[in-house]
C-alpha cells in the first residue's frame, strides 16, 4: 500500500497518466452525521476493511481525504476538482473549511504542475471542497488560478448555486459565498464552459451527469486501451457506500436520485471493470468494485506509486 503521507502519487492507465494530489487526509465528521443512513452495525461488520483509513472505531468518526486528480491525456493537462481553497470565509463550516490555510498550489508544484500548465479544470459539482482553488486573490480581487484553462462546470449546478436561483431554494448562505469567490470570477474571465448530460474532453476522457448529491453532480470516465476508470466525485464518500449503496450522505440534496446515480456508477464499474477513483477515499484512493450476493464488494485497491 502506498504511504498515505505522500501528497503526490501516480499510476498510468492506458495512455493517460493519473496523479493524485492530496490537500489533507484526516478524521472528519462523526459517521452518524456524515453518513446518517449507514447503521452502526454496518460500520462494525466491515471494520477490517474500513479502519483505520476510512473510519476510526474509537471516535466513531469518518476519515476522509480531500484530493484532486491530475490527468495527462493526449497532450492535455486536466485537473479534476480543486479542493477547498485557502483562508476562505466559510462561516458554519468550522474547522474544516472556514479560514483554513492550504498549500495546495505547492503540492501541485511538487507534482510538476504549474497553474499555467493546466488546460482543463473539471468541477464535478460546486460544493465547497471541489471549487476552492478555482480562484486565488490578486490585488484584492478573486481571479482564476489557472489562467489558460477551460473550466468545465455542470450547468444544473451553476443554475442552482448561481444568481439564476433567485428564490434561493435549497441554498445555505455560505453557498452564495462559495459561488461568488470561486465560480463567478471564472465566469467573468470568460473561462467557464457549461455542459449538461454528456461532454467529451478528448479521445480518452468524458463527463457524464450523475445527479442527486447536487443537481449537476457528475462523474468523469477514462477509457484508454484496455483500461477503464471512473472518477466518481461525490457520488460516494466512503467505501462503506459500496457495501451499502442505498445509503446517502447527509449533504445529498435529492436522496432518491443520489442513490440511483450511485447504483448506476457501481453497476457499470463492476460490469465493465472500471477502477473507481473517488474524491474522498483515503488509503490508496482507488478500488475495484465486484458484484457479490446481490450487492457489491470491495475488490483490490489500486497500486498507486510515488511521483517520480
Amino acid at each position: 500500500m502506498t504511504n498515505v503521507n505522500e501528497t503526490a502519487q501516480r499510476m498510468v492507465l492506458g495512455d493517460v497518466e493519473v496523479i493524485r494530489v492530496r490537500e489533507w487526509h484526516e478524521p472528519f465528521l462523526p459517521a452518524a452525521d456524515f453518513l446518517p443512513e449507514v447503521s452502526d452495525a454496518a460500520w462494525k461488520a466491515n471494520e477490517d476493511r474500513l479502519a483505520p483509513e476510512h473510519w476510526d472505531p474509537g471516535s466513531g468518526r469518518t476519515v476522509i481525504a480531500l484530493q484532486s486528480w491530475v490527468l495527462r491525456s493526449g497532450g492535455l493537462t486536466v485537473l479534476v476538482d480543486t479542493g477547498a481553497g485557502s483562508e476562505r470565509e466559510r462561516p458554519g463550516m468550522e474547522p474544516y473549511f472556514h479560514r483554513r490555510r492550504s498549500d495546495f498550489l505547492g503540492r501541485l508544484a511538487e507534482a510538476g504542475v504549474r497553474p499555467e500548465d493546466v488546460d482543463v479544470v473539471v468541477n464535478t459539482h460546486l460544493h465547497v471542497d471541489h471549487v476552492g482553488w478555482n480562484t486565488t486573490a490578486a490585488d484584492g480581487q478573486w481571479v482564476p488560478t489557472f489562467p489558460h484553462a477551460q473550466y468545465l462546470v455542470p450547468a444544473a449546478d451553476d443554475a442552482h448555486y448561481g444568481p439564476d436561483n433567485v428564490s434561493g431554494r435549497g441554498l445555505q448562505p455560505v453557498d452564495r459565498l462559495i459561488y461568488e469567490d470561486s465560480v463567478a470570477p471564472v465566469h467573468r474571465a470568460g473561462q467557464v464552459v457549461l455542459w449538461d448530460g454528456f461532454h467529451r474532453i478528448d479521445d480518452h476522457l468524458t463527463l457524464e451527469s450523475a445527479p442527486g448529491h447536487t443537481p449537476g453532480a457528475s462523474v468523469l470516465r477514462l477509457a484508454s486501451g484496455s483500461d477503464r476508470a471512473v472518477f466518481a466525485g461525490d457520488v460516494l464518500h466512503s467505501p462503506v457506500q459500496i457495501l451499502e449503496p442505498c445509503c446517502n450522505s447527509g449533504s445529498c440534496l435529492d436522496p432518491r436520485r443520489a442513490a440511483a446515480s450511485r447504483l448506476r456508477v457501481l453497476e457499470r464499474a463492476a460490469d465493465e471493470r472500471e477502477l473507481l477513483v473517488p474524491a474522498h477515499f483515503g488509503g490508496t484512493g482507488a478500488v475495484e468494485v465486484r458484484r457479490e450476493a446481490g450487492g457489491f464488494a470491495l475488490g483490490p485497491w489500486a497500486a498507486f506509486g510515488p511521483q517520480d
